[in-house]
Parts: structure tokens; C-alpha cells; sequence
């Protein structure tokens, strides 16, 4: 079987081909990737794998009999966003991959993994899904995200409102949009108001005290990886954020931080504007 054509010429997106050399380069390893932060970014050794199938939530059913999941995404939750991130996938069926593993299997049997197409032109998939607008970077159930370059991939379809981005950034001072993505993953963004340490955990107020608004809740481990990693009361403070998790419902939208990687600052030291 001859290799697939390039990305730009089987998805006419024009986030795929204006992203294109930037996932080509996250795939094949141009850009910087982390140092391994736990067990769960762990790499195996790489092996050549086809895709037969897709199951639910975009499991990867493979040719050898394996069952895989893409390592750092987040397959989207709605019917319609479901159907177009395999309408992207599924033109990869029977093309010759190279599968790299990260960390153990889950609880169903899966292994998390990088899935490049081997040919002249080797293409991310889970960085084209992403270029595409079509699904987010989300560390899922690990310490961090294995390759945070992903997130950068998302700025064009973002930018563009297409895909996943079509409403364009939800704002976490919009409690009504933040009630109706309720039980479902969502990224977010705003000004961090207020900051509140606690014995067991930390709160991140994104409204004003009286109005309605996200608050991220951090446990105690997690808010301590944080500060290794730079991000505190102080630092915190005041700062232009993105944010990324399930939303729950309490006495107002509310997002549990479940890793490091689930919150960036995104306009450097900017300060709050009053």
C-alpha cells in the first residue's frame, strides 16, 4: 500500500494546512517536549501499528488486536464534534503507523499513545486533530501533559472560530455559558480576582465577590506541583488565564484543577485591569 498523501491534501481545513509544519514538527520531535513529569508520560518503544477502527470516545482499534487512546487529548464530547473528529481520522484507516506508548495500560486494557504516519511526510494525528480545531489538549488522568506543545495548536483554530472554537472562548465570567457546558469537558479563560489558600485546598474566584463566575478548586497536592512549577497566591494574582476541565455545579460553575497542565497563564504579566 502506497503511504496516505499529506495532511493539507486529504482535509481542505485551512487550519490544517496553515498548522501543518507546526504539528509535523510536534510529531516528528522538532519541538522541545518536557521532561518526563511521572510514570504516565513514560515512553515504550515505538512500533508499526494500522488503524482498523474507530470505538468509542475515538478509541484507536488497531490492526494487531490492541485497543489505544491518544496521549494529552481530549476527544470532544458533543454528537456532532464526535462525528467530525472521525470524519478527519477515518481516511487514516489502513495506513502504516508508528505507535509510541506512554505510561501502563488503563483500567479497560488501552494504552495511551503518539500515532505518526510513517512516509515522506509523517503527520501527528492527535496534533492534527488538534490543528483542525476538532479536539483540545487535556492531560486527562496523568500528572501533565507529555507534550505541552500541543496546546500552542490550538491558537489557530481558536483564532478562526472553527470546530470546537465555533462559539469562540468562553469567558469565565459568563456563569450562563459555563451552567450549560455543565458535566462536560470546557476550556475557559479570564482574570484570576481572588485567591484562597486553605488547609485541604485552594480557591480561584474569576468573578467579583456577589456576581456569578467559575471558580477552580485546587487540592493541596496539586497546588504544591504548582508551585514548583512557579504559580501561586502571588503569581497568580491578577493574571490573564486559560483553564481546562470538567465543570461541575455547586453554588456556581466550578472546575476541580486536577493537574498542572490544566491551567496556563496566557498574557505573561499582564495585570488586571480595573
Amino acid at each position: 500500500m502506497n503511504p496516505p498523501p499529506a495532511i493539507a491534501t486529504r482535509r481542505p481545513l485551512s487550519p490544517a494546512r496553515r498548522g501543518g509544519a507546526l504539528w509535523l514538527l510536534a510529531a516528528c520531535g522538532a519541538l522541545p517536549l518536557p521532561a518526563q513529569a511521572d510514570e504516565s508520560c513514560r515512553t515504550g518503544a515505538a512500533r508499526a501499528d494500522r488503524l482498523a477502527g474507530l470505538g468509542i470516545r475515538g478509541e484507536l482499534i488497531l490492526a494487531s488486536g490492541r485497543r489505544a487512546v491518544f496521549s494529552d487529548l481530549r476527544w470532544p464530547d458533543e454528537p456532532e464534534a464526535d462525528a467530525a473528529a472521525r470524519a478527519w481520522l477515518l481516511p487514516f484507516r489502513d495506513a502504516p503507523l508508528t505507535l509510541t506508548e506512554r505510561g501502563g495500560e488503563d483500567r479497560w486494557g488501552r494504552r495511551r499513545v503518539d500515532a505518526v504516519t510513517e512516509g515522506a511526510e509523517p503527520a501527528d494525528l492527535a496534533g492534527g486533530l488538534i490543528a483542525a480545531g476538532l479536539a483540545q489538549a487535556d492531560p486527562g488522568e496523568a500528572e501533565a501533559l507529555c507534550r505541552p506543545s500541543l496546546r500552542a495548536l490550538e491558537a489557530t483554530p481558536r483564532a478562526d472560530g472553527l470546530g470546537l472554537w465555533k462559539d469562540g472562548a468562553i469567558l469565565a465570567t459568563d456563569a450562563a455559558a459555563l451552567t450549560a457546558r455543565a458535566g462536560r469537558f470546557t476550556v475557559t479563560e479570564g482574570h484570576i480576582l481572588h485567591v484562597g489558600e486553605r488547609s485541604a485546598r485552594t480557591y480561584l474566584d474569576f468573578a467579583p465577590r456577589g456576581a456569578q463566575g467559575l471558580t477552580v478548586t485546587v487540592q493541596k497536592r496539586t497546588w504544591r506541583r504548582l508551585a514548583e512549577h512557579g504559580l501561586s497566591a502571588a503569581t497568580l494574582r491578577g493574571r490573564f488565564v486559560r483553564v481546562r476541565g470538567t465543570v461541575e455545579m455547586r453554588r456556581g460553575p466550578v472546575i476541580d484543577l486536577d493537574t498542572r497542565d490544566a491551567i496556563e497563564v496566557v498574557e505573561g504579566e499582564r495585570a488586571l485591569r480595573r
